[in-house]
């Protein structure tokens, strides 16, 4: 009697790994993120939970007191305020400008304590007690400062940005006494700079208001 023995079972050959469908993967993908972003929720370490963390932390202020103008502030700005920022954003005092935002170009002087300063590098929290001037403050009523008159009537100026700046360094210069020629007076204004070129008009309306011309 024969015995038939059966027949091996050969496995099909092994092709390349067929790559997952656009559909599958998409499932895919989208059913591993939902675990994760919830499981970031669970945990507390999500995006959103950081970005309110941020913003609950609450930045150092302090109470600070001066007069601008002749009238008496107080107000509670962040530390980091700068003088120039407390003008324009707390008192509405708009006239000094936002030119370089770093003490480069002079549109933001002002006087402190009768000394132009670069407003925007001047901290608001180092000025307790300080007597600010502004370009707001230097006409008495419709009167204007002498040397606002000499700037018109010399026609110091074209897209008046910088103006500002420029006289109230102009007052500095006459009250300092360093306009005893054209020359020093350039040299003392040459933090102030005019982008439109008026410089020559700029130091005849100093000239015009300390007598000279």
């Amino acid at each position: 009697m024969s015995t038939e023995l059966p027949e091996p079972t050969v496995a099909p050959a092994e092709g390349p790994p067929t790559a997952p469908s656009r559909r599958t993967f998409i499932a895919t993908t989208t059913a591993v993120g939902g675990t994760v972003m919830a499981g970031g929720l669970v945990t507390g370490t999500s995006v959103l939970g950081s970005e309110e963390a941020m913003a609950a932390e609450v930045s150092p202020t302090t109470r600070v007191s001066l007069t601008v103008n002749g009238h008496r502030h107080t107000v509670t700005v962040d530390n980091r305020t700068s003088l120039l920022d407390l003008l324009r954003e707390h008192l509405g005092l708009t006239g000094s400008k936002k030119g370089c935002n770093a003490g480069a170009c002079g549109a933001c002087t002002v006087l402190v304590d009768g000394r132009r300063v670069n407003s925007c590098l001047t901290l608001a929290v180092r000025l307790e007690g300080a007597e600010v001037t502004t370009i707001e403050g230097l006409a008495k009523g419709d009167r204007l400062h002498p040397l606002q008159e000499a700037f018109i009537h010399q026609d110091a100026l074209q897209c008046g940005y910088c103006t500002p700046g420029q006289i109230m360094s102009g007052v500095a210069c006459i009250q300092e006494g360093h306009t005893g020629s054209p020359e020093e007076i350039r040299e003392w204004m040459s933090g102030n700079i005019c982008r439109c070129g008026c410089y020559v008009k700029i130091v005849r309306a100093v000239e015009q208001a300390t007598g000279r011309k």
